[in-house]
């Protein structure tokens, strides 16, 4: 008999809460024993999210109500600004706990940058200091002795795995990097806002964020990592009228004689064992479409016209592995779990 492990997910009435509640109904390891909401508190699962009608779930509770006796892990999928007093409570009460944190507020190693990005000073700096950021195919062996696990953003994640890679080869210049990237409407969570009517989003498309998107912060901490000095990439978020999905469009340019090819062969072999990333064929251009609904990344590379260039694309699905699919792989890690658990299921097509 496989090993059971109970969990519970802070923050259950926001589509990556109700997204984690989906991946782990079919887990074969973990049993949700708690759902949190603060405004629908003592409502039941399916009455928010009525995809559950007949699922045997916990009613959702407020967070100080939850008995933590018993749980080996919670997810908290709450807003920034918030999470770091819940997630320290958590701890002082139950120390043991393994926590992935799908908010921003652990994301970010240098405190002052929190406060300059976030607007405040970070609430949990003791904390802080353990947490390790969770991109997996980057800092897997970290994240297997970790108690509190900062899962990455939708369109870091999307724009990082290839970017990391070619960067650690110094096979691309780190002051050419250009991301252009696409979100579906989920990235911007479920509150009721006036702009995210389907009569104001639909039909077109549009840059927000300009010039200072609060992704930047994460960008330029793991790209600085990966280089070995500091990066400033560029980088517009686009809104898009689809419920699902991050398009990233890269472009860059090789070191030294590098071309495209050399690029695309660096990401084959970089990412080669990676159950959950595939690098198309040279040339080969991915679907947002093609990810949907899996924690697949889907990578491509395109020569572009002027030599030395290359034009990179990488999709996923914002909700899975740009979301709650990742912070699955990460609880799977922590728990010493096989790191698919759960994940296996193929995208949803058409």
């Amino acid at each position: 008999m496989s090993k059971s492990f109970k969990v519970a997910v802070f923050g259950a009435s926001g589509y990556t809460g109700s997204e984690l509640v989906r991946l782990l109904l079919r887990h074969p390891n973990f049993e949700i024993a708690a759902l949190s909401a603060d405004s629908k508190a003592g409502r039941p699962m399916a009455e928010v999210f009525p995809q559950f009608s007949g699922v045997a779930l916990p009613d959702l509770q407020k967070i100080e109500d939850i008995d933590l006796t018993g749980l080996d892990g919670v997810f908290t999928a709450l807003p920034h600004g918030t999470t770091q007093s819940v997630i320290a409570d958590t701890l002082a009460k139950r120390a043991d706990l393994k926590i992935v944190d799908l908010s921003a507020d652990f994301r970010l190693a240098d405190l002052d940058a929190y406060a300059e990005w976030y607007g405040h000073p970070h609430k949990a700096p003791e904390l802080q200091s353990e947490a390790v950021y969770g991109l997996v195919e980057i800092h897997r062996d970290k994240i297997r002795s970790a108690r509190l696990v900062a899962n990455p953003g939708c369109y870091t994640t999307t724009a990082e795995l290839p970017l990391i890679a070619l960067l650690e080869t110094d096979a691309i210049d780190a002051d050419e990097i250009v991301i252009d990237a696409k979100t579906g409407m989920t990235g911007a969570g479920r509150a009721a806002k006036e702009g995210m009517l389907f009569s104001e989003v639909s039909e077109g498309i549009h840059a927000y964020g300009v010039g200072r998107h609060r992704h930047m912060a994460e960008l330029d901490q793991e790209f600085s990592v990966a280089a070995g000095r500091e990066v400033r990439a560029s980088f517009t978020p686009h809104l898009a009228p689809m419920n699902r999905g991050i398009y990233a469009t890269i472009y860059v340019k090789g070191r030294g004689s590098i071309a495209a090819e050399q690029m695309h062969r660096i990401l084959m072999e970089r990412f080669a064992s990676e159950p959950f990333v595939t690098v198309l064929p040279f040339g080969q251009v991915p679907q947002s479409r093609h990810v949907r609904g899996s924690n697949m990344v889907q990578l491509g590379v395109v020569a572009d016209r002027r030599p030395g260039r290359a034009i990179v694309i990488s999709t996923l699905d914002n909700l899975v592995k740009g979301a709650s699919g990742q912070a699955v792989q990460n609880m799977n890690l922590v728990l010493g779990l096989p790191e698919t658990a759960g994940l296996q299921q193929i995208a949803l097509f058409p």
